[in-house]
């Protein structure tokens, strides 16, 4: 369910490569049984027009359940590659420990090893010199760097800014979940990031207070986390005396948002 935010990456890469590859695909080892596989937006068509605007030259995207054929592809410029990502015996996931445990990790503990078990799968399929995803997944990025690095694989990994819609909601598939109101209060959890990030270059650098300042702004029916870590190592801090991050994952209604900036200590002034 391809959007704006997807198509920043595309633009972020084609100048620089000679073939630019999309992969589209719901990925069932990223979700746990009680999560929204089934019903997560899909719109095929929709994303394939997307990706030949953005000048596409192959999309990566296993074909939905009755149409064998890639029926998708017929009438566009884009090479289909059709392929199953998983034989009936794949018995290999990729794990890397650390970073995966907090923030989203902690919640949803199996999420990770199945994204880097895809990841991992797409790159030995695709064979890309350079790869791009999204700070708004700021974990799953960071996940995915140390990932290649451990594995040797050499493969450039870049991270493309977050787009966010006119009133600050990070763009998602998932807003479409949103209810009119929730949409509405969703925007909230962008002013608690802006919020934080004011405090801390105003000269606040105490964690527990600026963490305060950041659930006073929040309108939401439940908060995951709200937490400043360190941005290397996701660890959590005390004060912000480095580059960190703020990282918000908070409910509305059944839908479930994630969100992030980046908070940097106050800059010196000489004397």
């Amino acid at each position: 369910y391809l959007h704006e935010g997807h198509a920043s990456l595309m633009r972020l890469l084609r100048p620089r490569v000679d073939r630019l590859v999309v992969s589209i695909f719901v990925n069932p080892l990223q979700f746990a049984p009680h999560e929204d596989f089934d019903v997560y937006p899909r719109d095929p068509e929709g994303d394939l027009a997307l990706c030949e605007r953005e000048g596409v030259d192959a999309v990566f995207f296993p074909p939905p359940a009755g149409d064998p054929d890639g029926l998708y592809a017929h009438g566009t410029d884009i090479l289909f590659m059709p392929s199953t990502i998983y034989a009936p015996d794949h018995s290999t996931t990729v794990q890397v420990e650390g970073l995966s445990t907090g923030l989203c990790g902690a919640s949803r503990p199996t999420h990770f090893n199945g994204v880097t078990t895809v990841v991992a799968r797409l790159f030995g399929l695709v064979q890309p010199d350079i790869a791009v995803f999204g700070e708004k997944d700021f974990q799953q990025l960071a996940i995915i760097r140390r990932m290649v690095a451990d594995l040797g694989l050499d493969i450039d990994i870049e991270g493309g800014p977050i787009v966010r819609e006119v009133d600050g909601l990070a763009m998602s598939s998932r807003n479409v979940y949103l209810s009119p109101a929730d949409r509405n209060r969703a925007c909230s959890i962008s002013r608690a990031i802006r919020a934080i990030e004011a405090a801390a270059s105003g000269g606040l650098v105490d964690v527990e207070t600026l963490v305060t300042i950041g659930h006073a702004a929040l309108d939401v029916d439940s908060v995951d986390y709200l937490s400043i870590v360190d941005a290397r190592t996701l660890q959590p801090t005390d004060r912000i005396d480095s580059e960190c991050r703020v990282a918000i994952a908070a409910q509305l209604g059944n839908t479930r948002l994630i969100d992030n900036g980046p908070v940097r200590p106050p800059q010196r002034v000489d004397s």
